[in-house]
């Protein structure tokens, strides 16, 4: 019954509740996130219906070999979540620690991997500006919608890796409990960035390479 006391939080009257709340609110949060992105896609997919020729080439340019590598690297992290995720309501402590911390790890490597491509696109002359190196002039609007999208989407994997990184720290410490519900929250929002790069994929790496 302490243990149950000292899970809950005010002003929720009981575990139940405030689960429930703690996902709602999360839900409410990833729907804002969704239509942001929405956005990005629809503006992608006008551009990209007025110059199919011009995305061609410029998707052409991409480094499909970074793109597959980080899809399974995020995967990876995907299931190393939810893993810790199930770990921690089943109450095995060191299998969640042990998965937390792979998924860090993980969410670490994504982003090494994507400031090697980074690096990459630079030296390429893969920015759209005065000295970009495609033609026709077109191909510079698939490589902004590049920058800015995967851009946005490392930042929140960035964040993802703080909340990770601060949750299992205070696990580690005892200083809550391991059945929170942050886990859980957490989780959802790992997934939830793990399925944005799904989409990101096919936009920006494979097209026009059929």
């Amino acid at each position: 019954m302490s243990d149950a006391h000292s899970l809950l939080h005010e002003p929720w009257p009981s575990l139940e509740r405030q689960r429930e709340g703690a996902t709602f609110g999360l839900w409410l949060f990833l729907a804002t996130e969704i239509l942001f992105f929405s956005g990005l896609f629809l503006g992608y997919t006008l551009y990209r219906n007025i110059y199919p020729d011009a995305f061609k080439i410029a998707a052409r340019e991409t480094e499909v070999v970074f793109g597959t590598v980080n899809t399974a690297i995020l995967m990876t992290s995907s299931l190393t979540m939810a893993v810790a995720s199930r770990s921690a309501t089943r109450g095995f402590r060191k299998m969640t620690l042990l998965c937390l911390a792979l998924t860090i790890t993980l969410g670490c490597a994504f982003l090494l991997c994507k400031g090697i491509e980074y690096h990459d696109d630079i030296d390429n002359r893969l920015v759209p500006g005065p000295d970009f190196k495609l033609q026709p002039p077109e191909t510079q609007i698939f490589w902004a919608f590049y920058w800015v999208m995967t851009g946005i989407h490392a930042i929140h994997v960035t964040v993802g890796i703080g909340i990770v990184t601060t949750v299992t720290m205070l696990i580690a410490r005892r200083r809550i409990p391991l059945a929170t519900t942050a886990v859980e929250a957490m989780a959802l929002y790992w997934h939830f960035v793990d399925i944005i790069w799904i989409f990101l994929l096919p936009l920006l790496y494979l097209m026009g390479r059929s």
